[in-house]
């Protein structure tokens, strides 16, 4: 088959002859994975400018009819994966709204019209999903600006967002804004995003410790955004490895402001079900003063025995 010089062959394995050419087998169907999310607007705030999307998405092949001999091709295989992502809206009870709505939508359209879906969890194949997410930041912000731009009630719309998309044991994160990714692994919780905050880069110059900044006044003042006027686009990409029981937690900063991650990390240990710790960090924010809008999503793995 002729290719053109700039062909995109990232999808395509290298095969060394006919027997190299065998279907790929990750064990990304066979992991178990306990999903749940909700969303509170809060005690102090009528009305609810954060959003959330959780997904299952993936690849399948059944074969229906051949006379190839028996084992040559795989009667079925299929490649699954999970997508969670939090988007906290800034900008007015309109614009907040809108964008943090308009962000995770777009988000998905956007992975919806990309015509070659990347499931792989190969170096080469990897870094060519988290270049796809980061231009996806990108046209999404340049989107949220056009809006609060032409529209005057939109004006300074902007969203934090967060996201988690797994595949078997690898788990991508993009992230912009303080909305936050938490692994708890062996019964410890990781921080596994940096808020994109005036106090964080403050205790980054050492001009705050983490305690100062955990009381400052500007705490939530945002450096990095989706649109939101001036405020830079560029977030983080990055990979992450998970093993079995660990589990992946998404928040907006009305769950971190309010709950510490000592508290975290005790509800996520001993809740029985995905569901039940939602329901219960959700129930821990309102008890605490409730003072903003408060989201999580949270996924649990188990994975297959080798």
């Amino acid at each position: 088959m002729h290719k053109s010089p700039d062909t995109d062959t990232v999808e395509f394995p290298s095969f060394d002859g006919a027997e190299g050419a065998r279907w790929p087998e990750t064990g990304s169907a066979r992991v178990q994975v306990d999903l749940a999310a909700l969303s509170h607007p809060g005690l102090m705030r009528p009305q609810n400018e954060d959003h959330y999307l959780v997904v299952r998405f993936g690849r399948a092949l059944e074969m229906l009819l051949t006379n190839l001999p028996e084992g040559e091709v795989p009667k079925h295989a299929e490649e699954v994966a999970y997508g969670m992502v939090v988007a906290d809206g800034i900008g007015g009870a309109a614009g907040g709204e809108q964008a943090s709505r308009t962000a995770i939508s777009m988000l998905l359209s956007l992975g919806l019209h990309t015509p070659d879906w990347i499931l792989s969890t190969g170096d080469r194949e990897t870094e060519q999903v988290l270049q796809r997410t980061a231009e996806r930041y990108e046209k999404i912000d340049a989107a949220l600006r056009d809006q609060g731009g032409s529209d005057p009630r939109l004006s300074g719309m902007g969203t934090t967002m967060t996201l988690a998309c797994s595949l078997g044991s690898t788990v991508l994160i993009g992230h912009i804004g303080d909305s936050r990714a938490y692994l708890f692994h062996d019964g410890e919780l990781h921080q596994l995003t940096r808020d994109h905050n005036l106090v964080q880069s403050l205790v980054a110059l050492g001009r705050l410790t983490p305690e100062q900044a955990a009381r400052h006044p500007f705490r939530h003042m945002l450096t990095r955004a989706l649109g939101a006027g001036a405020h830079s686009v560029q977030g983080d990409f990055q990979r992450a490895t998970l093993a079995g029981n660990d589990q992946l937690l998404l928040c907006t900063d009305g769950l971190t402001d309010m709950v510490g991650n000592t508290t975290i990390a005790s509800i996520l240990g001993s809740a029985a079900t995905a569901n039940d710790a939602c329901q219960q960090l959700i129930q821990h924010a309102l008890d605490k003063g409730g003072k903003d809008n408060v989201t999580v999503a949270l996924a649990r793995y188990q994975f297959p025995e080798t």
